[in-house]
């Protein structure tokens, strides 16, 4: 039975991360090929790429043109959070986190578009439900994130006007289990407390899960969306809508 992904070529970032592995795994369950990237060598890593340096993307990128011939998809899902309101976080925390999520979601789209182009394609910009709404001690991953929404946007407007096109829509996670919540958890002066008040503030009263977030990036690489673009899906157990 044929995969919804078959014989596409999709580079993913952050892949050590929880939605990173889960996306990965979903490709290949679906016949695609992953592109597994992240900014440290590790079991299952195929290139080390540091997403804020171009020259890393134009590095991994041509290999992937030597050695594939082409890229299908781009999952953009590194990123990293850091708390603190507009009076606790200094500048150089506020760029860092910039670099990373935003700029680093930029070069991607902008550096793989190359190659996308010469087939058609589709790019998904992992971004997160504080791209959507604010929080009183996210103010640089809320800018960050918020970027990514917007930039989505842009890209694909862009790529609506190329042929073959390039689509491009972002994914708005709320709290997922993994590193990232655990970290958020551990920061907190009473960590349980805190990972149950992240579940209480989703109205499905639990933290999403990776895999549900792969299984919503696999939609948006394969066929089933083609008349998908420049769109957001909040995958957040109904947070936004409240």
């Amino acid at each position: 039975m044929a995969g919804r992904l078959d014989g596409r070529i999709v580079l993913v970032t952050g892949a050590a991360g929880a939605v990173g592995r889960a996306v990965i795994a979903a490709i290949a369950r679906e016949g695609g090929q992953a592109v597994a990237t992240d900014l440290r060598a590790g079991p299952g890593i195929d290139h080390v790429l540091d997403v804020t340096s171009q020259a890393d993307w134009q590095r991994v990128l041509a290999d992937v043109e030597r050695r594939k011939s082409r890229l299908d998809g781009l999952v953009n899902a590194a990123g990293i959070v850091v708390l603190g309101n507009i009076e606790d976080t200094d500048l150089d925390t506020f760029r860092r986190v910039i670099a990373v999520n935003l700029d680093g979601t930029f070069l991607g789209c902008k550096c793989a578009l190359p190659l996308l182009k010469l087939r058609g394609g589709s790019i998904v910009n992992v971004s997160s439900v504080s791209g959507l709404v604010g929080g009183h001690n996210l103010a640089a991953y809320n800018a960050s994130k918020g970027g990514v929404r917007l930039l989505t946007k842009s890209v694909a407007l862009h790529g609506a006007r190329l042929e073959p096109k390039v689509r491009c829509n972002s994914v708005h996670p709320a709290f997922l289990e993994g590193q990232m919540a655990d970290a958020i958890a551990a920061s907190a002066p009473d960590p349980q407390k805190a990972r149950a008040s992240m579940a209480k503030a989703i109205p499905l009263r639990r933290l999403g899960k990776p895999s549900e977030v792969a299984e919503l990036c696999v939609y948006l690489l394969s066929d089933e969306s083609a008349f998908v673009t420049g769109a957001e899906f909040a995958i957040d157990g109904g947070l936004t809508a409240a």
